[in-house]
């Protein structure tokens, strides 16, 4: 309980701290003080600062009986990770020294402790030596080829989520560290880090234009892994890949507004969410729904493809319906609310769910969008940090094998965007 306290009280302050320099970044008397004190202050020397500060804690963590401060050093010099950004990007001083270096001290920042942890037993040392290796493939010989080749190195998605759950790993494994009877999920979580590393290099080498087919196809993949699972009944396994699907359909539309994309790329998008949150949401409640699964499920098909079409025939061409506001609830939310009941209820209540799903697709009742409108809002570190929770959250619940923790998850999801979403809806 001492330990989960110092983790509470330092990750309070350093959010605390960060939350009051990024409003500070914007005020002149701040812009002007940083710009004379750039030894202190420009984004690298913060790199090479919070770089320290791990170094320190990690001495301090697996050399002394110090652990308690540091961790708090290390949890700081974590959250340090995001200031340079914003002093870069609030100061103008972002240099291609910057963009090479700033990767370089988060992997200096949260691999030694991995490593550490791995020596003292708490995680797979073959995991760790394999993230390890991907990371200083990614770094250093894959940037040195996009050199070679004129790409652009920076950061993606995909690495900035990594790293945000590798700082969580560390912190996880203090804990378990101090705790040796908690539920070890830290392999489960280190997979994660080495797909998205894996991810993070690969795309790397894709041209920016491509990105968002490549999400629609794997949101398309995604679909029909899904239809394949719930046809052996590993349902929640089935539900789990809808989701993640659901995070590639996400990325797919800002990729496409950020980048462009190809002449395909609409279709491509329309038949994946027809695949991922028509057919495989459909076929789960087949499985579940007791006597009349099959007209539910045909139900929810018809009124998904009644939802896309809607939208790709006429809501898109609306004059009166401000940008980023869906007419009717997307279909990913739609599907959401009958994987969550499939999963906690008895049929008579999915039945209830499938057709309150069904009718707020149809019907006219207006949501945000939550890629552009909810998350356009909401500061980037805590869009990062909602990421890496939701993987947690799930190598938890897969741990402890608790399908309706799973459930009521899904659909307490569900609420907070239909509430949250509120705020940004123009009354009529």
């Amino acid at each position: 309980m001492e330990r989960l306290l110092v983790i509470i009280v330092s990750a309070a302050i350093g959010t605390a701290f960060f939350f009051w320099f990024s409003q500070a970044v914007k005020k002149q008397y701040m812009q002007e003080y940083i710009m004379s004190h750039k030894w202190l202050l420009h984004p690298n020397a913060i790199c090479y600062w919070r770089t320290a500060m791990a170094g320190i804690g990690f001495a301090l963590y697996f050399f002394t009986p110090y652990q308690s401060f540091a961790i708090f050093t290390f949890t700081f010099a974590a959250i340090l990770d995001g200031a340079d950004g914003v002093v870069a990007r609030g100061c103008n001083l972002g240099s291609k020294w910057g963009e090479w270096l700033d990767p370089v001290c988060d992997k200096l920042t949260y691999l030694p402790p991995l490593i550490g942890f791995a020596y003292g037993g708490i995680i797979s040392l073959q995991l760790v030596w394999i993230l390890t290796a991907i990371e200083f493939v990614g770094q250093f010989l894959a940037r040195r080829l996009l050199t070679w080749i004129n790409f652009s190195g920076a950061a993606n998605n995909f690495g900035k989520i990594k790293a945000i759950i590798c700082f969580g790993l560390v912190i996880l494994c203090a804990l378990m560290d101090k705790n040796p009877g908690m539920i070890n999920i830290a392999d489960s979580v280190l997979m994660a880090c080495i797909l998205l590393s894996s991810a993070s290099v690969v795309f790397k080498f894709i041209p920016n234009r491509l990105y968002a087919d490549i999400l629609s196809g794997l949101n398309f993949c995604c679909g029909i892994t899904s239809l394949i699972l719930t046809h052996h009944h590993y349902f929640a396994w089935a539900i789990c890949i809808i989701i993640i699907g659901q995070l590639f359909d996400l990325f797919d539309g800002r990729m496409a507004l950020k980048h462009g994309g190809t002449k395909y790329g609409p279709y491509l998008d329309d038949i994946a969410d027809f695949v991922s949150f028509g057919l495989a949401p459909a076929y789960v409640i087949v499985q579940r729904g007791g006597s009349l699964a099959w007209f539910f499920g045909v139900l929810f098909v018809v009124g998904v493809g009644f939802r896309l079409i809607r939208f790709i025939a006429w809501d898109k061409n609306r004059t009166d319906l401000p940008e980023g506001i869906f007419n009717g609830l997307p279909s990913p939310a739609g599907a959401l609310i009958v994987l969550g009941a499939s999963l906690i209820s008895t049929p008579p209540i999915l039945w209830a769910l499938t057709g309150l799903s069904i009718g707020l697709m149809a019907g006219h009742i207006r949501f945000a969008h939550f890629g552009r409108v909810i998350l356009k809002h909401t500061p980037k570190p805590l869009f990062f940090l909602i990421c890496a929770s939701i993987i947690i959250t799930l190598s938890f619940i897969f741990k402890t094998k608790n399908v309706q923790m799973f459930g009521y998850l899904i659909l307490g999801s569900v609420l907070v965007y239909m509430v949250a979403g509120r705020k940004w809806i123009p009354q009529k």
